[in-house]
């Protein structure tokens, strides 16, 4: 399986791209089971960006928007935890992301729930809790590039498979993290994500 995050797919300060903007990440970044995060030797500042995450549950390549439904059947939360010292670095001299994005351990996964459990596909609500704090908050109908048009864009340049998992972006609101934090991730009212720093 393979990881496929989003960048810039909220609002924010920026000028929003004319299609969506995607990085690939190993499945080494994958914590299951709110097990701990581990700030890495190398990280001077780790930032939190919480993200709906969808499961492809079919093979397809070269997808039809109009079709892009039927290739996801759950959805979640995961973070993209993000070396930004690094990242900020990476721009700077035009080079990858990758040192910033996927080092092992960068991609928190709640359980996923089946798509029609929700009321309403179209607006799910989601937030992150840091210390009981409210940091981050966003809705999936304010995603720049919905996730039909994700789908259908990336599956021109390779085969989506079965488990594959898009990480859609993250709305305002990311910021840096610190050893003994409390994360705590919710989808609507339900909580999905809730685990320590380390």
């Amino acid at each position: 399986m393979k990881i496929i995050g989003l960048c810039r797919n909220y609002p924010g300060n920026f000028t929003p791209h004319s299609h969506p903007v995607f990085f690939m990440k190993p499945d080494t970044t994958i914590i299951l089971n709110n097990k701990p995060f581990f700030l890495p030797h190398f990280s001077t500042q780790m930032n939190f960006e919480v993200e709906l995450v969808y499961k492809i549950c079919r093979v397809g390549k070269n997808i039809s928007e109009k079709f892009a439904y039927r290739y996801f059947d759950e959805i979640g939360l995961g973070i993209d935890f993000t070396e930004f010292a690094i990242l900020k670095e990476c721009q700077k001299n035009g080079q990858p992301w990758e040192a910033a994005k996927t080092f092992d351990g960068s991609s928190p996964i709640s359980k996923l729930i089946p798509k029609d459990q929700f009321k309403n596909i179209k607006s799910i609500n989601f937030s992150l809790l840091q210390n009981g704090n409210l940091v981050q908050s966003g809705n999936s109908s304010e995603m720049i590039f919905p996730i039909e048009k994700i789908i259908s864009y990336v599956s021109q340049f390779f085969t989506l498979k079965m488990g594959d998992l898009i990480f859609t972006g993250t709305p305002t609101g990311s910021g840096p993290v610190q050893i003994n934090d409390r994360l705590q991730a919710f989808l609507e009212d339900e909580i999905m994500l809730d685990f320590y720093v380390k």
